[in-house]
C-alpha cells in the first residue's frame, strides 16, 4: 500500500464542504481538518504509484474550493507498535 499525505488549501468559507467532499473521493482514507498553514489534511493510500495521480491531480485538485496542495509520499510507517518491538530485546513483558 502507497501512502500519501496531502496538505490542502482551500476556499476559506467552504471547508466543511470541501473536507466531505474529498472524503468521498475514492483513494482517501481520512480527511482531517487542521489548525496551522493549510486547511486540511488528506490521507490517500493507493496500492500503484500511479493512482496517485489520479487521486491528487485527477479528483482531489478538481475538487471546488481546493486552492492548492502540497503531497508528501510516506517511505516509511513507523507506529508505537513497531517501535516496541524495535527496542524489544527479547524478555517477556513483566506486566
Amino acid at each position: 500500500m502507497i501512502t500519501a499525505i496531502v496538505l490542502i488549501d482551500c476556499a476559506t468559507d467552504s471547508i466543511p464542504e470541501v473536507a466531505e467532499t474529498i472524503a468521498n473521493l475514492p483513494g482517501v482514507s481520512e480527511v482531517y481538518s487542521v489548525a496551522g498553514n493549510v486547511d486540511l489534511i488528506a490521507m490517500v493510500r493507493v496500492r500503484q504509484y500511479e493512482e496517485i495521480a489520479e487521486v491528487i491531480a485527477g479528483r482531489i485538485s478538481k475538487v471546488p474550493g481546493v486552492v492548492d496542495t502540497d503531497t508528501h509520499i510516506a517511505f516509511r510507517a513507523y507506529s508505537q507498535h513497531d517501535l516496541e518491538e524495535a527496542f524489544s530485546i527479547g524478555l517477556p513483558d513483566t506486566d
